[in-house]
């Protein structure tokens, strides 16, 4: 467990040192929904109508950005071979980079999407859904991220692959984050959206890593 917490300590503080991902990210998903008041008009009725989807489009684009750094900086500079053969299980080497890709992409993430719902004219029922579904709904970007990082790493060009193959997996994710918030602000109850997306995330948590590291040992084959 040591050993887990220095690599999620690691892989954070060099997010922050050397790529800015946060950032980034955060920078990236202002711009994206900035975008659209401009695009669309400043109606507020139409603004509100859209403001749950393009939040969370832009926030699913917004956690791609680096997530074909999560293992290729390893990859380039020998370290990922050292973990692949390290004494410490690779599914959990695999949870620890997640982890810190979560804490280094997805909650600055989370704390913006507040700012910019109001921005969206989002109604006030669906902030606090929104801010539990995007709570939810970041670490599955990065779980499920991790096996198309795990796929493409060590591939000329792997970043433009990597949105093909994890783009799809997105999809259950996105709708029931967006339905769990529409049914908020529609005064439903958003409870059955969130425990499928508590779901997805427990499955997340299970299969992913595993997935990754398989794919991660084909790779250094």
């Amino acid at each position: 467990m040591t050993g887990l917490g220095g690599l999620i300590v690691r892989d954070v503080q060099l997010a922050f040192r050397q790529g800015g991902a946060a950032f980034l990210a955060v920078m990236f998903f202002l711009l994206t929904v900035t975008l659209f008041p401009l695009g669309v008009g400043p109606e507020l009725t139409i603004l509100a109508r859209i403001s749950t989807g393009v939040l969370f489009v832009a926030a699913l684009f917004a956690s791609m950005l680096s997530l074909d750094r999560l293992f290729q900086a390893d990859y380039e500079d020998g370290s990922l071979e050292l973990l692949v053969l390290s004494p410490l299980p690779l599914p959990l080497v695999v949870l620890a980079k997640c982890t810190a890709h979560w804490l280094s992409t997805g909650v600055p993430l989370i704390i913006a999407a507040p700012v910019l719902a109001l921005l969206m004219n989002m109604d006030e029922p669906g902030y606090p859904v929104l801010m539990l579904s995007m709570l939810l709904a970041t670490p599955c970007l990065s779980l499920i991220g991790a096996i198309g990082a795990g796929l493409t790493v060590g591939i000329r060009r792997g970043g433009v692959l990597l949105p093909l193959l994890v783009l799809p997996l997105f999809i259950p994710v996105l709708i029931f984050a967006v339905g769990a918030v529409e049914a908020a602000i529609n005064g439903l109850g958003p409870r059955p959206h969130l425990l499928v997306l508590a779901a997805l995330l427990m499955g997340a948590l299970a299969l992913c890593p595993v997935a990754s590291a398989a794919a991660l040992r084909l790779a250094m084959e």
